[in-house]
Formats: structure tokens, sequence, C-alpha cells
């Protein structure tokens, strides 16, 4: 069965490394790094919620993606707002889409747990 959030990690994550290695080439060398760690750790993170050991495990994975999340946005906000930094607009679409997804399953999950 097809995990839409998987998938759409994967996507993004695959995203990420190709625009820092843009920037890379471009000698962007601390974005770049800052940017491919916590743009790869989402997909990380959302993996590992994958094979969550209990619900409370799984909500803290996912927090911990979205957490990852929010830093992709800050690192992709500055590189839209610096005149010296090619900006990906498709890139900060997949991105803020993975975040509507994860912020939907975690809102969900924890609902689904305070009810039981």
């Amino acid at each position: 069965m097809k995990n839409v959030v998987v998938e759409k990690s994967i996507e993004v994550s695959l995203l990420i490394i190709e625009y820092c290695e843009i920037l890379s080439s471009e000698k962007k060398y601390v974005i770049s790094k800052q940017l491919l760690k916590s743009g790869t750790s989402i997909g990380a993170n959302i993996h590992e919620a994958q094979n969550a050991e209990s619900k409370s495990d799984f909500i803290h994975k996912i927090k911990i993606a979205t957490k990852e999340l929010e830093e992709t946005k800050y690192w992709l906000i500055l590189c839209e707002k610096s005149k010296n930094y090619p900006l990906n607009g498709v890139l900060k679409e997949k991105v803020n889409e993975l975040g509507l997804i994860l912020y939907k399953i975690l809102s969900t999950s924890i609902k689904s747990r305070n009810q039981n």
C-alpha cells in the first residue's frame, strides 16, 4: 500500500539534495549544509515513525519531523530573501505540502491518543 507521507518525504529529500548541490557549487556551504541536514532529517524521522513502538512514540517522531520541517522552511526563507541565493519555488512548495500532511497526521494522532 502506498504511504503518501513517506513518498512525499522522499520527494522532498531528493529536491533538497539537488538544491544543496547547487548551493555548494556556488560556494554557499554554510546554508547548504544546514539545509541538507534539516531537510533530509524530515524524511528520516517520518521513516522512523513507521516503526514506532507505541502511539506516543509515533507522535514524538512526527513532532521531530515537524521541527525539522520548520527549520528547513527557515533556511529556505533566508535563501529566498537573500539576493545572492538562487530561489527554488518548487522546493518551497513541496516542503509546504509535506508540512500540511505532517500537521494533519500529528493532530489526528494526538486526538486519537487522547480519546483512548
